[in-house]
């Protein structure tokens, strides 16, 4: 299974990749807008893993390229890239990958960080309309803070809600989930129920921002 992470610089990219070149077998592809920049992010991570004592190799390419070459496309770009960051990649994706949207819209004021859904409904929504008709779309990986997720030393304890209206795609990632230590993926059901999803990440990040000791909160289910 080879996974692509376009945006795979960025901050959950960067947690996903890790963790994934980490804990799994699974090819890691880091893609990015720029070929070089993302050979450089995978060549930091390939750094870091071996500092750990871990001989992992991760790839690299322009987005559409990384697209290309995987099954599973995850498109760890922020919200307002993400319609513009599948459309890039439309047609260069396989006939049987699957993509999928931890993006999640949010604005910021002075009282906090707030949810901000698209007209979609919601952003795995907004990925789907913007995929091609025959990718199925899954969103995951909302809730996740994306510091202790890069951070190897630090062990996991988290859920990750998991929806989609195709089973099969959502099985698959569910598998790719568990494949990381201390994550849970739990069935969430289909695309309309996302937006309930995606808004616990501004209340995570309004904790984290008012309480001390939890600026690495997530989510779990008992």
């Amino acid at each position: 299974m080879d996974i692509a992470l376009l945006g795979g610089t960025g901050d959950i990219g960067q947690g996903l990749a890790l963790r994934w070149a980490a804990d799994t077998d699974y090819g890691v592809i880091v893609g990015s807008r720029e070929a070089d920049r993302a050979r450089a992010m995978a060549d930091e991570y390939e750094t870091e893993l071996s500092s750990l004592g871990i001989d992992a190799t991760v790839e690299s390419d322009a987005n559409p390229d990384a697209a290309a070459r995987a099954d599973v496309v995850i498109c760890s770009v922020p919200a307002y890239h993400l319609s513009d960051t599948i459309e890039s990649v439309a047609d260069r994706l396989a006939d049987d990958a699957i993509l999928v949207s931890p993006a999640v819209g949010m604005k910021r004021d002075d009282a906090g960080v707030h949810y901000n859904p698209p007209g979609a409904g919601s952003v795995t929504a907004l990925a789907a309309e913007a995929a091609p008709d025959d990718v199925p779309v899954v969103g995951a990986f909302h809730n996740l803070a994306a510091g202790k997720l890069a951070n190897l030393d630090a062990d996991l304890d988290w859920d990750t809600p998991v929806v989609a209206d195709d089973e099969d795609a959502k099985g698959i990632v569910m598998d790719l989930a568990a494949g990381i230590e201390g994550l849970r993926p739990l069935d969430a059901g289909s695309i309309a129920n996302a937006g309930e999803i995606e808004s616990m990440t501004p209340l995570l990040i309004n904790l984290a921002a008012n309480n001390e000791h939890l600026h690495d909160l997530g989510v779990k289910f008992h």
